[in-house]
Formats: structure tokens, C-alpha cells, sequence
């Protein structure tokens, strides 16, 4: 399986950056993001990074992966890496919601 990983900038090369996340030091490639300060926060895929995220989104993508490698080894034991999904119903992005017809209302009389 391949996903995204969170990684943040350590040091600063022309065209790369050494990055550290998941317990993991790595040379990644910043063409498409371009060159980022010491600190920043990357998402990266396969030796690349792919966007230039926040260290909230950071955290959470960094549970969800934690929560993905849990699960590949039997553990149900997953609820306190989803802490804000828990209890609140999913919303969905502003763009898909816009394309989602209403839901009807149920008439008084009923529909019979």
C-alpha cells in the first residue's frame, strides 16, 4: 500500500529537503512545492513532496497512518488516533456538498 506521509523540513537543499516523520529521516524531492524554510511541514509520496501542510493536518495524517498499520495487524484499538472525527457526524467538503440534492422532508399527512 502506498499513502502520503508527513514529514518536516530539517534541512535545506536546493531542489530537496532532508525531512524527518514517522520515525523516519528522508531526502525528498521539492520541485513540485518548491524550496521550504526549515520546519515546514511536507506531505510526501514516494521520495516526493506533494504539498506543503499544516502541523495540525501533520498530526492527524500521522494518526490515520498510525491507525492504518494498527489495523493491518489485528488491533481494534483505534479510537484515541481519530479524537476529532469522535462524536460529531462527518461533514462532507464544501465542493461535494454543493453537488449532494436536499433531502426531502417528510410531509405531515405522510406518503401514501
Amino acid at each position: 500500500m502506498c499513502m502520503g506521509v508527513p514529514m518536516q523540513v530539517i534541512e535545506v537543499g536546493e531542489g530537496y529537503a532532508w525531512c524527518e516523520g514517522m520515525g523516519e529521516r528522508r531526502r525528498i524531492d521539492t520541485q513540485l512545492v518548491g524550496d521550504q524554510p526549515v520546519g515546514t511541514w511536507l506531505l510526501t509520496f514516494l521520495g516526493g513532496a506533494r504539498d506543503v501542510i499544516s502541523a495540525d493536518d501533520a498530526r492527524r495524517i500521522s494518526d490515520a497512518v498510525q491507525a492504518v498499520s494498527l489495523v493491518m495487524q489485528g488491533s481494534t484499538d483505534i479510537d484515541h488516533l481519530f479524537a476529532d472525527l469522535i462524536d460529531r457526524e462527518p461533514q462532507l467538503p464544501s465542493f461535494v456538498q454543493a453537488n449532494v440534492p436536499a433531502k426531502k422532508k417528510p410531509s405531515p399527512q405522510g406518503d401514501s
